[in-house]
């Protein structure tokens, strides 16, 4: 039986996976992102499983300093700092949080029927778990919530371009073992290349290597085109290359939504998260805008006299400020990792070297500082 949530609504959370595996890499959140997840009912178990980021910054490859990360300066202004978390963790924490008959696996939504005025028909296509080739849902609400290349977003915006290559690609791993690092997070800018590091509660990090590049190109040994290409970079990069396994690299092509939608409603169906406004990881908001998209929702459900009104508010209060996250993002990727030119990377860096600390924080809390609608409270 679906439960029954805080704001009077039965859900049913449909994923096409057959097993609910801990996959990914790691991830930071911003204040606004924790912010959300109050809201919800789980931040107090993600702060307590992830580890705050109170030192780095950003650095060239021989190891200069650019600009310095002030943790603590952020935890005043917002009263936390940005945190790192495994993916796999943030999942089981927010699966932790649902009783185990609201999720439904092994079934794929690809389409869905919005003949009926005030229902929406949800086929759910191979559904092998259940057995039944032909199950289907009826509700009241859809949120699409499938990602990048949604099938649903396609469906009902079938003029849209859809998502477009950005023209990086990004490796990334959790290390096999604990690295010896002097601060928990940093990025370093090298000629159309970045490299980064998120260190976790254990003493394991996760690292990302974005590289420009065409998509769809491949190496055989993706670790060791890495260890070549990082190889003379400053400490401690070697080292976590080193203390990753091969079989641990994920490896994707940065596709975004270039081209905003005119909505991010379609009938009774809402879309949520990259499904709505893809964006590059630029700014690192790519999760905690999808976690503002669904404590949004979720007030307006509570908040509205009927499905319309709720999803007509949720359209007018996330597209300006998530496309708008999403345009800043593109735009200092192509201030960051995506420069090649020698006179505009040095440019770069001497405006970044001559900043003030104060600037960097400002750059930060333009994007974190949001407070999510009012919720009941979740149990």
């Amino acid at each position: 039986m679906p439960w029954n949530f805080p704001v009077g609504w039965e859900v049913t959370v449909v994923e096409r996976a057959r097993a609910l595996a801990d996959v990914g890499a790691g991830i930071s959140l911003h204040a606004n992102g924790l912010r959300a997840l109050d809201a919800l009912g789980v931040g107090e178990a993600v702060r307590a499983a992830a580890r705050p980021q109170y030192t780095g910054g950003t650095r060239t490859p021989g190891g200069r300093w650019l600009a310095r990360m002030d943790g603590a300066a952020l935890e005043r202004a917002l009263g936390t700092p940005i945190v790192g978390i495994p993916r796999a963790e943030l999942h089981r924490l927010l699966r932790a949080a649902l009783p185990p008959e609201c999720l439904r696996v092994g079934a794929e939504v690809s389409s869905v029927d919005r003949s009926h005025p005030t229902r929406v028909r949800v086929p759910l296509d191979g559904d092998v778990l259940n057995a039944d080739p032909d199950a289907y849902l009826d509700a009241d609400l859809v949120v699409a919530a499938d990602g990048v290349g949604s099938r649903l977003r396609a469906q009902l915006f079938p003029r849209h371009p859809g998502p477009a290559y950005s023209g990086s690609t990004v490796l990334r791993a959790i290390t096999e073992r604990p690295v010896p690092l002097r601060t928990a997070s940093e990025l370093t800018w090298g000629n159309g290349a970045e490299f980064g590091h998120i260190a976790f509660t254990d003493g394991r990090a996760e690292w990302h290597a974005v590289l420009n590049s065409p998509p769809g190109v491949r190496p055989a040994d993706a670790l060791a085109a890495l260890r070549h290409r990082f190889g003379g970079w400053h400490d401690p990069i070697p080292a976590l290359l080193a203390a990753t396994r091969p079989d641990a690299v994920l490896h994707h092509d940065i596709h975004e939504l270039a081209t905003p939608l005119p909505t991010f409603t379609a009938g009774r169906i809402a879309l949520l998260g990259d499904a709505a406004h893809a964006m590059t990881p630029n700014l690192g908001q790519g999760a905690c805008q999808a976690l503002e998209d669904a404590a949004t929702l979720a007030a307006a459900l509570a908040g509205e006299p009927t499905v319309p009104a709720a999803l007509s508010r949720y359209d007018a209060e996330r597209r300006p400020r998530s496309q708008s996250v999403a345009r800043a993002a593109r735009q200092a990727g192509r201030m960051g990792q995506r420069l090649t030119h020698p006179l505009a990377i040095a440019a770069r860096n001497t405006a970044l070297r001559l900043a003030p600390s104060r600037v960097t924080v400002r750059a930060v809390l333009r994007h974190g500082d949001w407070a999510p609608p009012r919720l009941p409270s979740a149990r």
